[in-house]
């Protein structure tokens, strides 16, 4: 049956319940002569009599008895499940699904979603972590975190983070048995810890500003991760430079486990961004995620 008799066959549902073309007719607003003219085309379609009628009441056949039975309990459904779904429109309810590398999630995205989970218990956030450029139309995620500077124009945008600083950092262990680099290019003489990308599979160039040029090192070593937690612990052992974010290292650093190379070449970056689609119409949920995250002076 065509999807346009639907509504057919709640004007059958509705008749029936009631027991009075009247009634029904005042309930779906329309006039009693309509509704007549609705129920005797559907009864023609289906090549069965419905209904009943006398002239005191109206009551459903043996065929819609059992048309009746069978239909009602799944229009109810239906009606359910479109009440149930303004529910993720009128308060903050639904799952949210966010791509975030992983400093980003463990830095920023964490500490944040830890202070307003508990007050919101019916959000649920799934948090996948990829160091690649995803696109989140096609992954199907609400929101992807990336630095500023690597959003994409048609995006929107949203800091949740202050600008980022880069680190270069050794042990002492091994400064003192491979010496200081005191310049990008002396970086060849030395075992660089690597970072490698999803994105094409290549390794993360070192990125460097001074007296304000650009220099991108490709660096080599004996390990290369694709983790910078493992990195950092390379670095702690002693096995080479590792290129961090600086915040990731301040604690070794002031522990003395680690030493700042390089320190005047090492840039800032704009600071995390949490992005999604422009045209998008946005649940209570991810409202109250985004503001949760915003980042504020």
């Amino acid at each position: 049956m065509p999807r346009e008799n639907f509504n057919d066959l709640l004007a059958f549902i509705t008749v029936a319940r009631e027991g009075s073309f009247t009634k029904a007719a005042a309930q779906l607003g329309v006039s009693q002569s309509a509704l007549s003219h609705t129920i005797r085309a559907l009864e023609s379609r289906l090549g069965l009599r419905l209904l009943s009628r006398t002239t005191r009441s109206v009551s459903p056949t043996e065929a819609g008895e059992r048309l009746l039975q069978t239909l009602a309990p799944r229009f109810e459904e239906i009606e359910a499940e479109l009440a149930a779904l303004s529910d993720y429109r009128d308060k903050p309810v639904g799952t949210i699904r966010i791509t975030a590398a992983e400093h980003a999630a463990s830095t920023v995205l964490w500490p944040k979603l830890e202070k307003v989970l508990p007050q919101y218990p019916d959000i649920r956030v799934e948090v996948n972590i990829d160091y690649g450029l995803t696109d989140i139309a096609a992954q199907r995620f609400d929101a992807g975190v990336r630095l500023g500077d690597q959003v994409a124009k048609d995006m929107i945008a949203v800091r949740i983070a202050p600008d980022l600083r880069m680190a270069v950092v050794a042990s002492p262990a091994y400064l003192a048995r491979k010496g200081r680099p005191d310049s990008v290019q002396a970086l060849a003489e030395h075992d660089c810890l690597n970072l490698r990308l999803p994105t094409y599979g290549g390794l993360m160039a070192w990125e460097f500003v001074k007296d304000g040029h650009e220099v991108k090192a490709r660096v080599d070593g004996q390990l290369v991760f694709n983790s910078s937690p493992h990195i950092l612990r390379a670095a702690i052992a002693g096995f080479g430079l590792a290129y961090l974010p600086e915040d990731m290292a301040l604690d070794d650093i002031a522990g003395g486990r680690l030493e700042r190379v390089l320190e005047d070449w090492c840039p800032t970056f704009p600071g995390y961004h949490l992005y999604y689609p422009s045209r998008r119409q946005s649940s209570r949920a991810f409202v109250v995620l985004v503001e949760a995250l915003r980042h504020r002076v």
